[in-house]
Protein backbone atom coordinates (compact mmCIF):
# COMPACT_ATOMS: atom_id res chain seq x y z
CA UNK A 1 0.00 0.00 0.00
CA UNK A 2 1.86 3.26 -1.36
CA UNK A 3 -0.99 5.44 -0.25
CA UNK A 4 -3.74 6.24 2.75
CA UNK A 5 -6.72 6.86 1.47
CA UNK A 6 -8.97 9.08 3.50
CA UNK A 7 -12.13 11.44 2.19
CA UNK A 8 -9.88 14.27 1.95
CA UNK A 9 -8.57 12.22 -0.95
CA UNK A 10 -11.80 12.94 -2.43
CA UNK A 11 -11.51 16.31 -5.07
CA UNK A 12 -15.42 17.43 -5.11
CA UNK A 13 -14.79 19.82 -7.45
CA UNK A 14 -13.95 17.00 -10.37
CA UNK A 15 -17.12 15.13 -11.89
CA UNK A 16 -17.31 11.85 -12.08
CA UNK A 17 -14.87 8.74 -10.77
CA UNK A 18 -12.15 11.23 -11.63
CA UNK A 19 -12.47 12.71 -8.24
CA UNK A 20 -10.66 9.90 -7.00
CA UNK A 21 -7.62 10.95 -8.97
CA UNK A 22 -4.92 10.65 -6.15
CA UNK A 23 -5.99 7.05 -5.89
CA UNK A 24 -5.30 6.36 -9.20
CA UNK A 25 -2.40 6.08 -11.23
CA UNK A 26 -2.67 8.24 -13.96
CA UNK A 27 -2.49 12.10 -13.35
CA UNK A 28 -5.86 13.74 -13.40
CA UNK A 29 -4.16 15.86 -16.50
CA UNK A 30 -3.73 13.04 -18.86
CA UNK A 31 -7.29 11.83 -18.21
CA UNK A 32 -9.34 11.05 -21.23
CA UNK A 33 -13.24 11.19 -20.00
CA UNK A 34 -16.16 12.18 -20.34
CA UNK A 35 -17.27 13.44 -17.02
CA UNK A 36 -18.34 9.39 -16.40
CA UNK A 37 -18.97 7.59 -12.65
CA UNK A 38 -20.89 8.71 -9.88
CA UNK A 39 -23.75 6.31 -10.84
CA UNK A 40 -26.98 6.66 -8.75
CA UNK A 41 -27.52 4.64 -5.83
CA UNK A 42 -30.98 4.10 -5.42
CA UNK A 43 -33.28 2.35 -2.74
CA UNK A 44 -35.14 -0.28 -3.39
CA UNK A 45 -37.04 -1.49 -0.44
CA UNK A 46 -37.78 -5.33 -0.45
CA UNK A 47 -39.97 -5.51 2.57
CA UNK A 48 -38.40 -4.87 5.37
CA UNK A 49 -34.89 -5.32 3.84
CA UNK A 50 -32.58 -2.43 2.99
CA UNK A 51 -31.70 -2.76 -0.98
CA UNK A 52 -29.81 -0.61 -3.20
CA UNK A 53 -29.36 -0.50 -6.77
CA UNK A 54 -26.39 0.43 -8.17
CA UNK A 55 -27.14 2.06 -11.76
CA UNK A 56 -23.65 1.41 -13.96
CA UNK A 57 -25.67 1.03 -16.74
CA UNK A 58 -25.93 4.72 -17.07
CA UNK A 59 -22.55 5.16 -18.41
CA UNK A 60 -21.34 6.91 -21.66
CA UNK A 61 -21.27 3.65 -23.72
CA UNK A 62 -23.91 1.78 -21.52
CA UNK A 63 -21.85 -0.18 -19.36
CA UNK A 64 -19.56 -0.18 -16.30
CA UNK A 65 -16.57 -0.68 -18.48
CA UNK A 66 -16.23 2.83 -19.05
CA UNK A 67 -14.63 2.68 -15.53
CA UNK A 68 -12.04 0.57 -16.84
CA UNK A 69 -11.56 2.35 -20.31
CA UNK A 70 -11.10 5.99 -18.92
CA UNK A 71 -8.41 4.73 -16.61
CA UNK A 72 -6.61 2.42 -18.98
CA UNK A 73 -6.71 4.30 -22.52
CA UNK A 74 -5.66 7.73 -20.23
CA UNK A 75 -2.70 5.32 -19.07
CA UNK A 76 -1.96 3.92 -23.09
CA UNK A 77 -2.17 7.69 -23.74
CA UNK A 78 0.73 8.33 -21.65
CA UNK A 79 2.74 5.98 -23.49
CA UNK A 80 2.57 7.59 -26.71
CA UNK A 81 0.80 4.27 -28.00
CA UNK A 82 -1.56 5.55 -31.56
CA UNK A 83 -2.81 1.59 -31.64
CA UNK A 84 -4.68 -0.88 -30.04
CA UNK A 85 -6.50 -3.89 -29.84
CA UNK A 86 -8.96 -5.76 -27.94
CA UNK A 87 -11.19 -8.86 -27.61
CA UNK A 88 -14.79 -8.23 -25.76
CA UNK A 89 -18.27 -9.91 -26.25
CA UNK A 90 -18.89 -6.24 -27.16
CA UNK A 91 -19.50 -3.94 -23.54
CA UNK A 92 -15.87 -3.99 -22.91
CA UNK A 93 -14.96 -3.33 -26.97
CA UNK A 94 -17.74 -0.88 -27.15
CA UNK A 95 -16.01 1.31 -23.78
CA UNK A 96 -12.57 0.96 -25.04
CA UNK A 97 -13.38 2.40 -29.29
CA UNK A 98 -15.26 5.36 -27.42
CA UNK A 99 -12.23 6.24 -25.21
CA UNK A 100 -9.46 5.60 -28.03
CA UNK A 101 -11.64 7.73 -30.08
CA UNK A 102 -11.59 10.51 -28.16
CA UNK A 103 -7.89 10.05 -27.89
CA UNK A 104 -7.56 9.44 -31.24
CA UNK A 105 -6.17 6.17 -31.07
CA UNK A 106 -6.83 3.80 -33.76
CA UNK A 107 -8.11 0.26 -32.56
CA UNK A 108 -9.46 -3.23 -33.70
CA UNK A 109 -11.91 -5.03 -31.94
CA UNK A 110 -12.06 -9.11 -32.00
CA UNK A 111 -16.06 -9.89 -30.69
CA UNK A 112 -17.52 -13.39 -30.99
CA UNK A 113 -19.43 -13.80 -34.18
CA UNK A 114 -22.89 -13.93 -32.53
CA UNK A 115 -22.43 -10.75 -30.45
CA UNK A 116 -25.34 -8.51 -30.23
CA UNK A 117 -25.60 -6.56 -33.49
CA UNK A 118 -26.74 -3.12 -31.58
CA UNK A 119 -22.80 -4.00 -29.91
CA UNK A 120 -21.35 -4.16 -33.62
CA UNK A 121 -22.96 -0.84 -34.70
CA UNK A 122 -21.76 0.69 -31.82
CA UNK A 123 -17.73 -0.86 -31.96
CA UNK A 124 -18.48 1.00 -36.02
CA UNK A 125 -19.69 3.93 -35.36
CA UNK A 126 -16.63 4.65 -32.79
CA UNK A 127 -14.39 4.54 -35.74
CA UNK A 128 -13.43 0.69 -34.48
CA UNK A 129 -12.45 -1.51 -37.03
CA UNK A 130 -14.48 -4.98 -36.46
CA UNK A 131 -13.23 -8.20 -36.28
CA UNK A 132 -15.83 -10.68 -36.11
CA UNK A 133 -14.47 -14.01 -34.75
CA UNK A 134 -16.56 -17.89 -35.33
CA UNK A 135 -16.69 -20.14 -32.28
CA UNK A 136 -16.68 -19.38 -28.56
CA UNK A 137 -15.69 -16.21 -26.39
CA UNK A 138 -12.38 -18.16 -25.95
CA UNK A 139 -11.60 -18.31 -29.50
CA UNK A 140 -11.71 -14.88 -29.69
CA UNK A 141 -9.67 -14.38 -27.55
CA UNK A 142 -6.87 -16.65 -29.12
CA UNK A 143 -7.19 -14.62 -32.25
CA UNK A 144 -6.52 -11.54 -30.64
CA UNK A 145 -3.39 -13.01 -29.22
CA UNK A 146 -1.94 -13.20 -32.69
CA UNK A 147 -3.10 -9.55 -33.55
CA UNK A 148 -0.98 -8.29 -30.18
CA UNK A 149 2.37 -9.56 -31.38
CA UNK A 150 2.28 -6.51 -33.37
CA UNK A 151 0.11 -3.86 -31.13
CA UNK A 152 -0.96 -3.26 -27.65
CA UNK A 153 -3.71 -5.25 -26.11
CA UNK A 154 -5.75 -2.92 -24.27
CA UNK A 155 -7.09 -5.68 -22.28
CA UNK A 156 -9.64 -5.92 -19.69
CA UNK A 157 -8.77 -8.58 -18.49
CA UNK A 158 -5.54 -8.77 -18.27
CA UNK A 159 -4.36 -5.19 -18.15
CA UNK A 160 -4.36 -3.90 -14.66
CA UNK A 161 -5.08 -0.70 -15.29
CA UNK A 162 -8.67 -1.53 -16.15
CA UNK A 163 -8.90 -2.93 -12.96
CA UNK A 164 -7.84 0.86 -11.62
CA UNK A 165 -11.15 2.13 -12.96
CA UNK A 166 -13.32 -0.57 -12.11
CA UNK A 167 -11.90 -0.33 -8.15
CA UNK A 168 -14.03 3.06 -8.42
CA UNK A 169 -17.45 1.03 -8.07
CA UNK A 170 -16.13 0.49 -4.46
CA UNK A 171 -15.00 3.98 -3.41
CA UNK A 172 -18.43 5.33 -5.14
CA UNK A 173 -20.83 3.04 -2.96
CA UNK A 174 -18.89 4.02 0.08
CA UNK A 175 -19.27 7.63 -0.53
CA UNK A 176 -22.71 7.62 -1.32
CA UNK A 177 -23.94 5.48 1.46
CA UNK A 178 -22.24 8.23 3.93
CA UNK A 179 -19.61 6.42 4.33
CA UNK A 180 -20.45 2.86 5.03
CA UNK A 181 -20.19 -0.53 3.23
CA UNK A 182 -22.53 -2.56 1.92
CA UNK A 183 -22.98 -6.10 3.80
CA UNK A 184 -23.61 -7.81 0.78
CA UNK A 185 -22.79 -6.95 -2.76
CA UNK A 186 -24.06 -8.47 -5.73
CA UNK A 187 -22.36 -9.05 -9.25
CA UNK A 188 -23.08 -10.49 -12.63
CA UNK A 189 -19.62 -12.18 -12.80
CA UNK A 190 -17.52 -13.68 -16.33
CA UNK A 191 -14.29 -12.41 -16.77
CA UNK A 192 -14.51 -10.62 -13.03
CA UNK A 193 -13.81 -7.16 -14.34
CA UNK A 194 -15.96 -5.57 -12.00
CA UNK A 195 -15.89 -8.00 -9.09
CA UNK A 196 -12.21 -7.98 -8.77
CA UNK A 197 -12.02 -3.96 -9.71
CA UNK A 198 -14.90 -3.53 -6.37
CA UNK A 199 -12.73 -6.02 -4.28
CA UNK A 200 -9.89 -4.18 -4.78
CA UNK A 201 -11.54 -0.93 -4.24
CA UNK A 202 -13.08 -1.89 -0.82
CA UNK A 203 -9.58 -3.82 0.58
CA UNK A 204 -8.21 -0.21 -0.46
CA UNK A 205 -10.48 1.33 1.97
CA UNK A 206 -10.26 -1.38 4.47
CA UNK A 207 -6.83 -1.33 4.91
CA UNK A 208 -6.79 2.12 4.97
CA UNK A 209 -8.52 2.20 7.98
CA UNK A 210 -11.88 3.94 5.95
CA UNK A 211 -13.93 1.00 6.46
CA UNK A 212 -13.98 -1.87 9.34
CA UNK A 213 -14.73 -5.01 7.01
CA UNK A 214 -15.35 -5.73 3.23
CA UNK A 215 -19.25 -6.74 1.93
CA UNK A 216 -19.39 -10.04 1.66
CA UNK A 217 -19.40 -10.31 -2.28
CA UNK A 218 -21.88 -12.64 -4.24
CA UNK A 219 -20.80 -13.18 -7.78
CA UNK A 220 -23.45 -14.25 -10.58
CA UNK A 221 -23.26 -16.81 -13.31
CA UNK A 222 -25.63 -17.53 -16.41
CA UNK A 223 -26.88 -21.46 -14.99
CA UNK A 224 -25.98 -22.14 -18.99
CA UNK A 225 -22.17 -21.24 -18.26
CA UNK A 226 -20.81 -21.86 -14.43
CA UNK A 227 -17.49 -22.60 -14.60
CA UNK A 228 -16.86 -19.96 -11.68
CA UNK A 229 -19.53 -21.58 -9.36
CA UNK A 230 -18.42 -25.40 -10.15
CA UNK A 231 -14.97 -24.07 -9.23
CA UNK A 232 -15.61 -22.48 -5.79
CA UNK A 233 -17.98 -25.45 -4.76
CA UNK A 234 -15.59 -28.16 -6.22
CA UNK A 235 -12.38 -26.74 -5.83
CA UNK A 236 -10.88 -29.97 -7.64
CA UNK A 237 -12.86 -29.21 -10.75
CA UNK A 238 -11.29 -28.55 -14.47
CA UNK A 239 -12.92 -26.27 -16.50
CA UNK A 240 -13.09 -28.91 -19.06
CA UNK A 241 -15.80 -30.02 -17.07
CA UNK A 242 -18.04 -27.17 -17.32
CA UNK A 243 -21.00 -27.41 -19.87
CA UNK A 244 -21.51 -24.30 -22.26
CA UNK A 245 -24.93 -23.31 -23.63
CA UNK A 246 -26.44 -20.47 -25.40
CA UNK A 247 -27.80 -17.82 -23.06
CA UNK A 248 -29.39 -14.45 -22.73
CA UNK A 249 -26.75 -13.37 -20.40
CA UNK A 250 -24.16 -13.41 -23.31
CA UNK A 251 -21.33 -10.62 -21.41
CA UNK A 252 -20.75 -13.39 -18.69
CA UNK A 253 -20.47 -16.93 -20.93
CA UNK A 254 -16.75 -17.02 -20.17
CA UNK A 255 -16.43 -20.74 -20.36
CA UNK A 256 -12.36 -20.39 -19.44
CA UNK A 257 -12.30 -17.03 -17.23
CA UNK A 258 -8.40 -15.95 -17.43
CA UNK A 259 -8.36 -14.94 -13.47
CA UNK A 260 -10.47 -17.36 -11.79
CA UNK A 261 -8.02 -17.91 -8.98
CA UNK A 262 -8.28 -14.56 -8.44
CA UNK A 263 -11.95 -14.03 -8.53
CA UNK A 264 -12.13 -17.08 -6.42
CA UNK A 265 -10.01 -15.62 -3.72
CA UNK A 266 -11.90 -12.23 -4.05
CA UNK A 267 -15.14 -14.24 -3.04
CA UNK A 268 -13.27 -16.39 -0.01
CA UNK A 269 -11.48 -12.85 1.72
CA UNK A 270 -14.81 -11.51 1.87
CA UNK A 271 -16.51 -14.55 2.83
CA UNK A 272 -19.18 -14.46 -0.23
CA UNK A 273 -20.11 -16.74 -2.45
CA UNK A 274 -21.53 -17.23 -5.80
CA UNK A 275 -24.68 -18.48 -7.72
CA UNK A 276 -26.19 -19.08 -10.61
CA UNK A 277 -29.33 -18.33 -12.58
CA UNK A 278 -31.69 -19.35 -15.09
CA UNK A 279 -32.56 -17.65 -18.56
CA UNK A 280 -36.06 -17.85 -17.24
CA UNK A 281 -34.98 -15.96 -13.92
CA UNK A 282 -33.02 -13.60 -15.76
CA UNK A 283 -36.45 -13.05 -17.98
CA UNK A 284 -38.82 -12.36 -14.82
CA UNK A 285 -35.88 -9.80 -13.31
CA UNK A 286 -35.79 -7.81 -16.91
CA UNK A 287 -39.58 -7.63 -16.88
CA UNK A 288 -39.66 -7.03 -12.74
CA UNK A 289 -36.90 -3.61 -13.99
CA UNK A 290 -38.87 -2.94 -16.64
CA UNK A 291 -41.88 -2.06 -14.41
CA UNK A 292 -39.35 0.00 -12.61
CA UNK A 293 -38.85 1.86 -15.32
CA UNK A 294 -35.84 0.50 -15.72
CA UNK A 295 -34.26 -0.90 -19.35
CA UNK A 296 -31.31 -3.65 -18.61
CA UNK A 297 -29.55 -5.28 -20.54
CA UNK A 298 -29.45 -9.00 -19.76
CA UNK A 299 -26.22 -9.78 -18.22
CA UNK A 300 -26.82 -6.39 -16.25
CA UNK A 301 -30.33 -8.38 -15.22
CA UNK A 302 -28.66 -11.50 -13.75
CA UNK A 303 -27.70 -9.48 -10.67
CA UNK A 304 -31.25 -8.34 -9.60
CA UNK A 305 -32.53 -12.25 -10.77
CA UNK A 306 -30.37 -13.43 -7.85
CA UNK A 307 -32.18 -10.98 -5.54
CA UNK A 308 -33.73 -13.99 -3.43
CA UNK A 309 -30.23 -15.90 -3.18
CA UNK A 310 -28.80 -12.39 -1.67
CA UNK A 311 -31.84 -12.27 0.83
CA UNK A 312 -31.08 -15.65 1.98
CA UNK A 313 -27.51 -15.00 2.18
CA UNK A 314 -27.73 -11.88 4.09
CA UNK A 315 -29.75 -11.06 7.59
CA UNK A 316 -32.63 -8.55 8.12
CA UNK A 317 -30.79 -5.53 8.94
CA UNK A 318 -27.85 -5.76 6.42
CA UNK A 319 -27.53 -3.62 3.80
CA UNK A 320 -27.35 -5.15 0.08
CA UNK A 321 -26.07 -3.60 -3.03
CA UNK A 322 -27.00 -5.00 -6.19
CA UNK A 323 -25.21 -3.79 -9.68
CA UNK A 324 -27.28 -3.13 -12.97
CA UNK A 325 -23.93 -3.19 -15.54
CA UNK A 326 -25.63 -2.65 -18.62
CA UNK A 327 -28.48 -0.82 -20.47
CA UNK A 328 -31.11 -2.43 -22.93
CA UNK A 329 -30.50 -0.60 -25.63
CA UNK A 330 -27.48 -3.14 -25.41
CA UNK A 331 -29.63 -6.53 -26.34
CA UNK A 332 -32.65 -4.50 -27.72
CA UNK A 333 -33.01 -7.79 -29.87
CA UNK A 334 -33.21 -10.06 -27.25
CA UNK A 335 -35.44 -8.08 -25.28
CA UNK A 336 -37.68 -7.78 -27.99
CA UNK A 337 -37.92 -11.38 -28.41
CA UNK A 338 -38.40 -11.69 -24.74
CA UNK A 339 -41.74 -9.63 -24.84
CA UNK A 340 -43.02 -10.93 -27.88
CA UNK A 341 -43.02 -14.67 -26.62
CA UNK A 342 -44.80 -12.95 -23.20
CA UNK A 343 -47.77 -11.55 -25.95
Amino acid sequence: MDFAFTRDWIDRAVPGLWRYHKALPVPLSKAITFQEGMTPLTAFPVDDRAVYLKHDHLFQTGSYKDRGASVLVSHIQTLGIRSVVEDSSGNAGCAIAAYCAKANITCEIFVPEKTAPAKLSQLKMYGALVRKIPGSREETASAVHNAAKDKYYASHCWNAFFFQGTKTFAYEVWEQLGGRVPDVLVLPVGNGTLLLGAYIGFSELFLCGVIQKLPRIIGVQSAACNPLERMFQYPDAEFASTTWQDTLAEGIAIARPVRAKQILQALKDSRGTIVSVSDDEIKAALIKLGKMGLYIEPTGAAAMAALNQAIQFSSKKEIIVIALTGHGLKAFEKLDLILHHRS
